[in-house]
């Protein structure tokens, strides 16, 4: 349902005009009567309105992000259900989109690049500090405002949607999107991260790594494909940066930036030393790996069918799937969806995926593909990098048994080892004991594996890790299929190497009893101990409605609803104002003389309130000039409205000042990567007392913006001299000061 200019929601918002439209909502610009600011909403298209399931998931997810609070992140004010009208009301940015901003310059520089991504990162280490994950990070959810400050939006509301299907509209577009959220599967912080990679591609570049015809090549390119360094299309992009952007987008999650504190530490080195080497080679396979050794005969029978099922995938079937369980593919509206396969005799039994290595030569030498469906050609001579795999585990295993079998053949003839009758009772022994001894010398002193935590409980699961001197950290999340008090999730895969002290997320389920908010007694609560002991104890979203009523002290619970909640749920507090005041909308008295003002304000039950005086070269004398409460707005009866009132035309003292200030000239070549708090005052001495002025109130600035100090500044009457200061109140100095000579100006 589209909104008109001049509609009003909640009797506060004033729709003023429509500023976009995205896949599942339509954004508008509107003014907040109550707090007199101009703010976006976003109000859910029909299509999604009438999703009840939709819509549940939606505001949970969105009042959870409206409880961010960061400079990167466009902050949510409201969230709001009238009947079949679903919007949210978020602060209002002037700037453009990051996608705008790219498709207008053509490509970024390097250390736009950086900055950009650095405040983007910031934003997402906030958000994921607070376990909230975007799941659609792409530069038409970031913002740059006109200061410079790039802010992501949008947070929360990707999660409600379905991550099955992807369709043309549906929100976290292909392009940007994961490898696991392709597949439908668990996405966490590190999903965002590479979003934010594929993101710093595009904006070196200017364009996206993977395209295709249709949706179903592009998410096929996600999970299949490695992503080209960008050096190979932008020459000016360093090797520390190619390799920062080829690590973020990993086709595995745990071989990708664990955080985003990681990633913005490794931008900033590159920012300052883009030569340095500083990013270590992931490796080239999986080190958990079990070894297996086959006879020859076994080898050159598995070796010979290997070639033969190649060869037949090559001719015959170009478009089998590559890998196991569901696979995506295109339906009649355009989506993608996920099916079980088609069983195939010529699949391989046992095939585990294989991911390249984007930081090997091999890679870098492979030609850029556009993806036409499903088809990926091969030379059939290639060497399949599978039976490579096979061979050199096959000659560790074979190395390994020949040194164990050596050992046993030397303690049986020197006597070393005791084998007599009581050895038989544990034959593998000695081959189990030479097993740890070679994996525990293949890590250092300050790493270890990460072990399986999954099934355990959250004393089990602390002494083992803890074991391995790891540490943890609890997440709790709804289970309908695991056991209360139970591990769901860890954040590092087990049998991954850390450092020791890393920190492992870990992820309880709560099972999913529902909690009877009948038995808590909140209708005798207030407002503030029942969203506590909702919020903080029960681990539940609430929402608090104001109502007035004649029976309930201001303040206190009148109802709630509803009267039972599956865990980390949605509650409504309804919560008293006191008796219900009649109200009247404020007339207009700008323009009006007082003794006018006076009769129509107590026509409708409202009077004067305090008086404040003016010069006014465009209002005349003792007329008003404006008032304190907006036309229109709904005004309790018996208020008193405060007014100001002209002093007619006079002289006035002002100082007229034309410059501008080079912010990078404090901060040198990272200026780009720094933001100092600012402000610009004035000050006069006046009867021997210093007086200040604020000219421009504090905000937060990069150390590469041009600071314009254009002003006509109006003083105190009488007075010819003062300065203008520029304030550094991040680091509590003066940049910079300005002498000021004020001139007597007539208004007639």
């Amino acid at each position: 349902m589209m909104l008109k200019p001049g509609t009003y929601l909640q009797d506060r918002y004033e729709i003023l005009s429509l500023i976009g439209t995205g896949g599942m909502s339509e954004v508008y610009q509107a003014k907040c009567h109550t707090l007199n600011r101009l703010v976006a909403i976003k109000v859910l298209k029909d299509e999604y309105s009438q999703d009840a399931n939709f819509v549940s998931k939606f505001k949970m997810e969105a009042q959870a992000a409206a409880g961010l609070s960061h400079p990167n992140i466009v902050s949510v004010y409201d969230v709001v259900d009238e009947g079949s009208l679903h919007y949210i009301v978020m602060e209002l940015i002037e700037g453009i989109t990051l996608k705008s901003y790219i498709l207008k310059k053509g490509h970024l520089g390097v250390k736009e690049t950086i900055g950009i991504a650095i405040q983007v990162a910031q934003g997402l280490a906030a958000a994921h500090d607070q376990h909230i994950v975007h799941r659609d990070i792409k530069p038409q959810n970031m913002i740059i405002s006109r200061d410079g400050k790039v802010k992501v939006a949008d947070f929360g509301i990707a999660r409600a949607v379905s991550s099955q299907t992807i369709g043309v509209n549906a929100v976290g577009s292909v392009h940007y999107i994961s490898p696991e959220q392709a597949k439908g599967n668990y996405s966490d912080g590190r999903s965002d991260l590479y979003s934010l990679g594929i993101t710093m591609y595009e904006m070196l570049t200017g364009k996206l790594p993977f395209d295709g015809d249709n949706p179903v090549s592009v998410a096929l390119a996600h999970l299949e494909e490695p992503v080209q360094p960008p050096s190979r299309i932008n020459p000016e992009v360093s090797a520390s940066l190619d390799r920062i952007i080829l690590k973020c987008t990993q086709k595995k999650p745990e071989r990708r930036y664990q955080n985003a504190y990681e990633l913005i530490a490794d931008l900033r080195h590159a920012l300052v030393d883009p030569n340095d080497d500083f990013l270590k080679k992931e490796p080239e396979f999986d080190e958990n790996s079990p070894t297996v050794v086959r006879g020859a005969e076994e080898l050159n029978r598995q070796m010979e069918a290997q070639r033969n099922r190649n060869l037949e995938q090559t001719m015959e079937h170009p478009a089998v799937s590559e890998k196991t369980g569901p696979v995506p593919t295109e339906n009649e509206r355009g989506e993608v969806v996920w099916k079980e396969p088609e069983p195939s005799e010529n699949e391989i039994e046992g095939w585990q995926e294989e991911e390249t290595d984007v930081y090997e030569e091999e890679t870098s030498r492979r030609p850029d593909r556009r993806r036409k469906g499903r088809r990926i050609e091969e030379d059939s001579e290639d060497v399949n990098p599978q039976m490579e795999r096979l061979l050199t585990m096959i000659g560790i295993g074979a190395a390994v048994l020949i040194v164990v079998v050596v050992i046993v053949i030397a303690a049986k003839l020197t006597g070393i080892f005791n084998l007599g009758s009581g050895s038989q009772k544990h034959p593998k022994t000695t081959v189990e004991a030479s097993s740890e001894a070679s994996e525990s010398e293949s890590l250092e002193s300050t790493e270890c594996r990460v072990p399986p935590l999954d099934g355990m409980t959250e004393d089990e699961a602390k002494t083992a890790l803890e074991k391995q001197s790891l540490k943890i950290r609890y997440e709790y999340a709804k289970s309908e299929t695991s056991e209360k008090g139970k591990v769901i999730g860890q954040s590092i895969a087990s049998g991954t190497v850390v450092s020791k002290q890393t920190e492992v997320i870990v992820t309880i389920g709560e099972g999913n009893e529902a909690i009877d908010l009948t038995k808590l007694g909140l209708e005798e609560m207030s407002g503030e101990d029942a969203e506590t002991l909702l919020a903080e104890e029960n681990k539940l979203t609430v929402v608090v409605q104001k109502e007035s009523s004649d029976t309930v002290a201001s303040g206190i619970v009148i109802r709630y609803s509803p009267s039972s909640v599956d865990p980390g749920g949605t509650v409504t507090l309804y919560v008293s104002t006191g008796p219900n005041v009649p109200t009247v909308p404020m007339p207009r008295i700008t323009g009006l003389s007082e003794e006018n003002a006076k009769v129509v304000l107590e026509a409708v039950g409202l009077g004067l309130g305090e008086r404040k005086e003016a010069k006014s070269s465009e209002v005349a004398k003792g007329k008003i000039i404006s008032q304190d409460v907006l036309e229109k707005t709904d005004t309790p009866e018996g208020s008193a409205i405060g007014y100001t009132v002209s002093l007619g035309k006079g002289t006035r003292y002002v100082a007229a000042i034309n410059d501008e200030f080079q912010m990078s000239e404090l901060f040198g070549p990272s200026s780009g990567d720094t933001h100092i708090r600012v402000s610009i005052v004035m000050k006069q001495t006046i009867a021997g007392n210093t007086v200040t002025k604020t000219v421009m109130e504090p905000r937060e600035i990069g150390g590469d913006i041009t600071l314009p100090i254009h002003y006509n500044i109006e003083g105190a009457d009488g007075v010819q001299t003062g300065e203008l200061q520029i304030l550094d109140l991040t680091n509590d100095r003066v940049l910079k000061t300005y002498q000021l000579e004020f001139v007597e100006v007539s208004d007639n």
